[in-house]
């Protein structure tokens, strides 16, 4: 069976939120659906897999409510679910940002072909800034990209006034992008509130850039928050760009460390995974460490109960 993987977002008011979570909620309930999905009253900011019959009844169905008819829907063919469970929640903050984000004062927005060209052709007062977190960037990012070591949302503010101490906000030109334009939409209002006046982001993220562009401009692969973890952009082939942390062969390969007191998503090539029991570092060796599938290909651990972990050291084993 086909399944399509869709990543949209909605910056619509939305007067009664848990009204609309109980309305996706009955919708997914007799569908081959599931999701991440959250839900506020600016709006709606998606992830979802279903079979490819039942995805386009979704799109369908909130395409048909005024408020949505315009949602644009970037959409991947992959061959199972991405998501292990239908997750549908009402959250306060669509992007954690701890503040209020004036939405009607966003940067211009760039359709992908203009942003190739803008790479391209930008001078010395131009600056590229990849505004998700570390982990996504390590694996892909832009050519010449500014990289700010942000593990969180909730940095970006902090991140943005070292900046302003670097650059001239008047002079300098902002070119911002991330995954799916979303976290654009809100770090936009926040910089040109802090004085930047000329700012830009890619409409519809690296999402919508792959899929019309191809591998363009853009180097290594894409993170994403679902079971398949990291993505080629397109059809093209994509060399990796980053290395295993044990023996720096090129891997664009992410675990969960199997320390359930860790957990921690890091860069390993499928060798050394194996080598390391699947534990990012030899302290994480010793404790609670679950069991490792060496022949599947690498998702997000699932909790556990306690008596599925094994009980004994790694290092002793």
């Amino acid at each position: 069976m086909e399944y399509w993987v869709l990543a949209f977002y909605v910056l619509e008011t939305i007067d009664d939120p848990h009204l609309e979570v109980a309305r996706h909620k009955d919708f997914f309930s007799s569908r081959d659906l599931r999701s991440r999905l959250y839900i506020s009253e600016k709006g709606i900011n998606g992830q979802m897999s279903g079979s490819a019959a039942h995805a386009q009844e979704y799109m369908d169905w909130l395409r048909s409510d005024p408020r949505f008819a315009s949602t644009v829907f970037k959409i991947h063919h992959w061959h199972e679910q991405a998501f292990p469970k239908a997750t549908i929640k009402y959250r306060k903050q669509l992007v954690a940002m701890d503040r209020e984000i004036d939405l009607s004062d966003q940067g211009e927005y760039v359709e992908p072909q203009r942003w190739s060209e803008m790479l391209r052709n930008r001078d010395e007062d131009t600056i590229v800034i990849d505004v998700r977190n570390d982990y996504e960037w390590k694996i892909g990012r832009f050519k010449g990209s500014e990289l700010p070591e942000l593990e969180t949302f909730r940095e970006f503010p902090e991140y943005l006034q070292k900046l302003k101490q670097q650059r001239d906000p008047k002079k300098t030109k902002i070119m911002m992008y991330c995954t799916g334009g979303i976290r654009c939409s809100f770090f936009s209002p926040l910089m040109k509130r802090e004085g930047f006046e000329q700012v830009f982001q890619l409409k519809g993220g690296v999402i919508q850039y792959g899929l019309d562009e191809g591998q363009g401009e853009w180097e290594g692969k894409l993170f994403v928050f679902d079971d398949r973890l990291v993505v080629p952009i397109s059809q093209e082939s994509a060399p990796a760009i980053s290395e295993c942390q044990y023996c720096n062969v090129s891997t664009d390969l992410y675990y969960n460390c199997a320390n359930m007191d860790c957990n921690d998503l890091y860069i390993c090539c499928a060798d050394c995974y194996q080598a390391c029991r699947g534990c990012c570092c030899e302290e994480c060796k010793a404790g609670r460490v679950r069991a490792i599938d060496p022949n599947s290909n690498p998702k997000p651990f699932r909790k556990q109960r306690k008596d599925e972990c094994s009980s004994t050291p790694l290092a002793l084993i």
